[in-house]
């Protein structure tokens, strides 16, 4: 299929150049067919991620329709009602579920993330910490992933997600003693090494606005050239960046992308709490022209914006 949708690009290139009786170079001519291609193939990736995902949605309201009383029926229609977007009716999904499951971790840390995207803070906080106080001494568990990464192996768990989106709640409230505490107790699980360089990303980030710069150096001592990074690419390059591993042109960043949305936001934090509120107030702003709204770089640009460069 693509072979011949480059024989109709390039048609279509050829018939421009001679309509326009203008003399295109080889190199011109093979940079738009380039260009051309990506922009296809890119629109089919996108399509084709959207009906997967419709197909998903799909499957998990009819097995929740089958019996609702199944816990694990109801989180995986609520996981896949919020990946379409629709936070609020996930958000009605899980709230329903704990009416029947109060004591289900898995519900508040669901409902809890789904709070952070609908920028209800506080209501997330609520749910998250009694989250913390239901997996006390219990077993940790892999969490299966609804968007699964390319090599299609969890990276992260129970335990690990009710910390990391309680620390997140907590720094997008700018209180950061109490993110950092979760974010450390993210850390201290161990799990792996995406576990380790994600927190580490954040716990570096909230010493830093603390004022607190040896003690986030002290933080990166984790973060090695040798880790195994299945999922958190992002965050393990920032890490290396925070160290003095690679540059910060090293960091490619694109638009409308959560994991470059991860990156930009480092970017732009990192002038910020180096002095530079200018050019912090630059790169904020591009994050904000994107459209990944509830990517959590997006979402903590959005609290900072508003903090420090709102009217």
């Amino acid at each position: 299929m693509h072979t011949h949708k480059l024989i109709l690009i390039s048609s279509l290139i050829l018939v421009l150049c001679f309509s326009c009786k203008k003399q295109k170079t080889t190199d011109v001519i093979k940079e738009k067919e380039k260009s051309a291609v990506e922009r296809v193939d890119k629109k089919e990736a996108i399509t084709s991620l959207s009906q997967k995902m419709s197909n998903q949605y799909e499957k998990a309201k009819q097995d929740f329709l089958a019996d609702s009383d199944d816990i694990d029926n109801i989180i995986w229609y609520g996981r896949r009602t919020a990946y379409l977007g629709k936070y609020k009716e996930a958000i009605e999904i899980y709230s329903n579920g704990i009416k029947k499951y109060p004591n289900e971790a898995r519900l508040y840390r669901h409902r809890g993330h789904r709070y952070v995207s609908i920028r209800e803070f506080d209501k997330a906080i609520h749910d998250l910490e009694f989250a913390t106080t239901l997996i006390e001494g219990k077993e940790n568990n892999i969490e299966l992933d609804g968007l699964p990464n390319a090599m299609n192996i969890p990276v992260s768990s129970l335990h690990g997600n009710i910390w990391y989106h309680l620390g997140l709640a907590y720094y997008l409230k700018n209180d950061m003693k109490k993110a950092y505490h979760a974010y450390l107790n993210c850390r201290n699980l161990k799990s792996n090494d995406d576990n380790t360089v994600s927190s580490t990303n954040w716990l570096y980030m909230i010493q830093r606005r603390m004022g607190n710069e040896d003690l986030a150096r002290e933080l990166l001592d984790s973060i090695t050239n040798d880790m195994t990074i299945i999922e958190n690419t992002s965050y393990y390059n920032l890490c290396r960046f925070y160290k003095e591993r690679i540059t910060i042109d090293s960091l490619h960043t694109g638009k409308d992308a959560p994991q470059d949305d991860a990156t930009r936001y480092g970017i732009a934090n990192w002038f910020l709490y180096n002095g530079n509120k200018e050019k912090a107030r630059v790169l904020l702003q591009e994050i904000l022209e994107g459209k990944s709204r509830s990517s959590f770089g997006y979402i903590a640009a959005e609290s900072d914006f508003s903090r420090y460069f709102g009217e």
